[in-house]
Parts: C-alpha cells; structure tokens; sequence
C-alpha cells in the first residue's frame, strides 16, 4: 500500500547511518509517513558489502537501528530521542547494494521511561530481507551528544525535488 509522506526528518553530519558529510557513511533519508510510521530510503554501496555482492549483516542492523529508534518522532510528533537497549534481528534475505531500499519502522509499545519498536528492510521487487524488534531508552538530547540540533553544519534538512510524496509499505 502507498502511504502519504507527511514529513522528513533531519540528517548529521557525520552520523554513520544519516551524515551527508560521511563519505563511507550510509547517507539514509527519513520520511514520516501519515500512519505514524517512519520509513527510510537508502542505496547502499559496494563499501559495505560483507560477501561480494551483498551488504553486510552490521550494516543491516545498524540501519534498522536508526529507523526503529527515529520512528518515536512521527509516533509522538516530538523530537524524542533514545538510545538503544536491545536490538534483535532476524535476516530472511541477502540484501544486495547498489539498489534503493526501503527501511520501515514502527513504535509498538511506549511509555515515559522506554520504548519498543519493529521495523523491516524492503528490497526493491518488496520481499522482506531483514526484520528486527528493538527496545529504546528515552534520553534527553543533550545526555546522548555534544550535538547543537540549531548548528546548520550538524543538523540540517537535505530538502530534495526528488522526494517522495508517498512510499510504497507492505504492513501498517
């Protein structure tokens, strides 16, 4: 099913899986989509690969890490941050590189303390290649990073004609 983007996120600048400064970095894009879920967009490259022709299985988790934990932002419509507890994944698919995926992210249970998300990555023909579920410490901002989210060289919204209005979901 198609779902209307109603907002993307910001991205760092050297943030591993979101720096558009990191040149080995993964360069991921958020979009908050209208149910509550986040979905990220990303073309991995052959840097980070594990097996030829494959990314590397870190390289997935790290991904669903980030979606899951940004999925609190569209969930509560607050700028929430966390960090993360636990991380558990279950990889169904070798997931190539050089081809756009969809990384798809939902809160699942939340309270003042923590939170608990699900997410998946979506290879291109929408066969699930990955799955994880995640549980998330919520922290403020300025116990996690020395980050100044007001610091246009840190924090910034890489606006782009090319963004989606919607993205295609398998669940939710």
């Amino acid at each position: 099913m198609n779902i209307k983007v109603i907002k993307k996120q910001f991205n760092s600048g050297m943030c591993f899986v979101c720096g558009f400064q990191n040149d080995l970095g993964l360069k991921t894009m958020f979009y908050e989509l209208e149910n509550k879920s986040l979905c990220a967009l990303v073309t991995l490259r052959d840097i980070h690969q594990g097996y030829p022709g494959r990314v590397h299985g870190g390289v997935s988790a790290s991904i669903l890490d980030e979606t899951i934990g940004r999925a609190m932002m569209p969930y509560s419509g607050e700028a929430v941050w966390g960090v993360t507890r636990t991380l558990n994944i279950k990889y169904k698919k070798p997931v190539p590189y050089n081809v756009e995926l969809r990384v798809v992210a939902k809160i699942t249970v939340s309270n003042d303390i923590m939170y608990e998300g699900e997410g998946y990555i979506l290879l291109p023909d929408d066969t699930i290649a990955v799955e994880a579920q995640g549980k998330y410490i919520q922290m403020s901002l300025d116990k996690i990073s020395t980050m100044d989210p007001h610091n246009e060289e840190e924090w910034v919204m890489l606006e782009n004609e090319n963004d989606p209005k919607e993205i295609k979901i398998l669940r939710w």
